[in-house]
């Protein structure tokens, strides 16, 4: 997921295609029954499967409703039985304002209180479990609502059921739920805006039952989601004539007697499914191919006033699944859909197994990531997220850290050009300058919010514990930069081989960061534990600089002393280079340890100056303007370049604003 804009040389450049509208030539159409049928072959089981559902949903387009019903396979895998069973109900975060989600986000500064319309709800009306002898008992009597992280009595985000009996370890269970809710207006990327649905978090879903006990933390405003894996077979009834993408594949398409249409779809292997429904998309397909890749379908669901950007979303999504692919692992499913989001649904950057939203601006400039950085950041959660299976809740860097870093990669790698834009009247109309070039966030000083709120939690923290507004700046900038840190330390083969092993050991299951730490040591061949204990199980910072640098003359040479300091408490090596007016320069290893050493040089030039980690590896320093020092300021070269380049942007402003006016 993309909570802020998404930062953004390989001699590759991703090919670009232009895209017609094309409908599936598999289809075979019963003229008499009105069914559409999609003959695919199913993959073989990659997952536990051990949570199953079979939804049927129908949504009422004049009420902004939805009635569901569901069964559910459970297989219980964890070594504990349970007497209970508990559901996430994620729409009533939107039910009232005293939801857990609702004050998260006023503490976060979210102020405006939701509009009249725009709340949201599910409602459970029907809970069914079978019994060990087949017998089929109501339970709807005996849920409850229960506040397992904060004691919120008023939030109904979690619903358990005592059950008659207990579902022991590797027994398996089934569970029919009837429930209805009430679209919201958008809220967290799920919701309704004119003739737009995105829906996503929408049935009732088991928690995880693991050795420890129950994972099914209430819906805070910084985490996500977790789940177990299954085979989810759901059949959607929407008005006649709506567009629909759904994660899975569509097998089956029935048009109704009402004036609806079901669309069946089967996802196998996946631990969540999301849908989308609008009669505006423009419906396009291409396909990934690679010579040592799986060959995968892509779908676009395009909004029309974004035509002539197919080729860009398509040629992003390549990308990740070109680079994703041979640096970490393939992706296993046969198909990926892409959501083009409506103007203000607020429903863009968002990331569901095999289903995605990007992000797309009517006009796109050609020298700007957008849609580019949006795309290949939600094409690539299907890596981090979809296919190894992180808990969100608890250890959201896991996705969103691992993701932002490769995002990063890949922009490197498919070398777009990636120039800073403003936007005037209202977002509308942009104006690329030229002469700025943004990071690919690599760069600490510039990846947003970090240098910031590097103190703000400590990573280690189960994410839903974060101070609300701060999940952006750990969660994803500062893991990002950690790995980026460990790349140019280790070298990138190395970090690639760890990457790669994680995402094969590990995909289909659920890991923990001991997980991931034990791989990097693993591959390594390095205990990094002292890195560990420093970027992830602290808040200490990094800043190093340069205290002093002095060069005076001792009889026919001069005496050069630099000191160098520790000025944030965390440690990690690094060089220190000392460079002299006749182009020698000396190179210190400093292991950075102590809180200041000294280096001095007797020799026959004077220095020129001193800097501390010249090439940049350690990417979590939070200060590089104390970095260097030379012997004479040079302030007046840069003053001259960057108020000439000042004096030309704000020309270009005024004659941009002339026009218009």
């Amino acid at each position: 997921m993309v909570r802020a804009t998404a930062s953004s040389q390989a001699d590759l450049k991703v090919r670009l295609y232009v895209c017609t509208i094309v409908l599936a030539s598999s289809c075979l159409i019963g003229a008499q029954s009105g069914v559409q049928s999609f003959d695919r072959p199913e993959p073989g089981g990659r997952s536990p499967r051990n949570a199953d559902y079979e939804i049927d949903v129908r949504l009422d387009h004049a009420a902004r409703t939805l009635e569901g019903r569901e069964t559910i396979r459970w297989r219980n895998i964890s070594n504990r039985p349970t007497a209970e069973l508990q559901f996430h109900l994620y729409w009533n975060a939107w039910r009232d304002a005293e939801s857990t989600w609702l004050r998260e986000r006023q503490l976060a500064g979210a102020s405006t209180p939701p509009r009249d319309d725009a709340w949201g709800s599910s409602d459970v009306t029907a809970v069914r479990v079978r019994q060990p002898d087949g017998v089929v008992v109501d339970l709807t009597s005996r849920q409850r609502f229960i506040a397992p992280d904060d004691g919120n009595a008023a939030d109904r985000t979690v619903m358990a059921v005592a059950l008659p009996f207990d579902v022991q370890p590797n027994e398996t269970t089934e569970i029919e739920v009837e429930w209805h809710s009430k679209i919201p207006r958008p809220f967290a990327r799920t919701g309704y805006i004119n003739d737009y649905y995105f829906v996503a978090q929408w049935f009732p879903k088991l928690g995880v039952l693991e050795d420890r006990g129950w994972n099914t933390h209430q819906f805070h405003a910084a985490t996500e989601f977790y789940s177990d894996y299954g085979v989810y077979d759901v059949r959607i009834t929407v008005p006649r004539g709506f567009v629909v993408g759904a994660s899975g594949r569509e097998v089956q398409r029935t048009d109704n007697a009402d004036g609806t249409t079901t669309h069946r779809y089967r996802a196998e292997d996946v631990h969540d499914v999301a849908w989308t429904a609008s009669p505006r998309f423009v419906d396009v397909r291409q396909a990934f191919e690679h010579p040592t890749l799986p060959r995968v379908e892509m779908r676009l669901l395009l909004q029309p006033e974004h035509a002539g950007q197919e080729a860009r979303h398509f040629a992003a999504t390549e990308a990740a699944l070109r680079y994703y692919g041979e640096w970490f692992g393939p992706y296993p499913y046969d198909h990926l859909t892409i959501v083009d989001p409506a103007y203000q649904s607020g429903s863009g950057g968002m990331e569901y197994p095999t289903l995605f939203t990007a992000g797309a601006r009517w006009i796109a400039p050609e020298r700007v990531t957008q849609p580019e950085s949006v795309t290949i950041h939600e094409a690539g959660h299907q890596f981090w997220y979809a296919i190894v299976g992180s808990n969100e809740f608890e250890h959201a860097w896991l996705d969103e850290g691992l993701n932002t870093f490769s995002t990063a990669r890949v922009l490197e790698a498919i070398d777009h050009p990636n120039h800073l834009a403003a936007r005037y009247f209202g977002g509308f109309v942009p104006w690329v300058f030229r002469d700025i070039r943004q990071s690919r966030a690599t760069d600490g000083n510039r990846l947003p919010g970090y240098r910031d709120n590097a103190e703000a939690d400590v990573p280690a923290t189960p994410t839903w514990r974060y101070w609300p507004g701060t999940a952006t700046a750990i969660t994803y900038n500062k893991t990002a930069l950690w790995l980026h840190t460990l790349e140019r330390h280790l070298g990138w083969p190395t970090l690639q081989r760890i990457m790669a092993t994680y995402f094969d050991r590990w995909k289909f299951r659920h890991p923990e960061p001991a997980d991931f730490f034990a791989v990097v040591n693993e591959v390594s061949g390095q205990d990094l534990t002292w890195f560990f204990d420093q970027a992830f199980r602290s808040s200490n910072v990094f800043d190093y600089g340069v205290q002093d640098l002095a060069s005076t003359r001792v009889g026919e040479g001069y005496r050069t002393s630099v000191v160098v300091r520790r000025f944030g408490e965390a440690a990690f090596p690094v060089d220190v280079v000392t460079r002299f007016r006749d182009g020698h320069q000396i190179t210190e290893r400093w292991d950075g340890l102590d809180r200041r050493v000294v280096y001095v040089y007797e020799r026959p030039e004077q220095a020129v100056s001193a800097q501390v980690d010249p090439e940049r590896v350690l990417l979590l320093d939070v200060n590089y303007t104390n970095n260097s020092r030379t012997v004479e300021p040079r302030a007046g070269e840069a003053a001259w370049k960057w108020s000439l380049k000042w004096l030309g942007w704000l020309q270009d402003l005024m004659l941009t604003y002339a026009f218009f006016v």
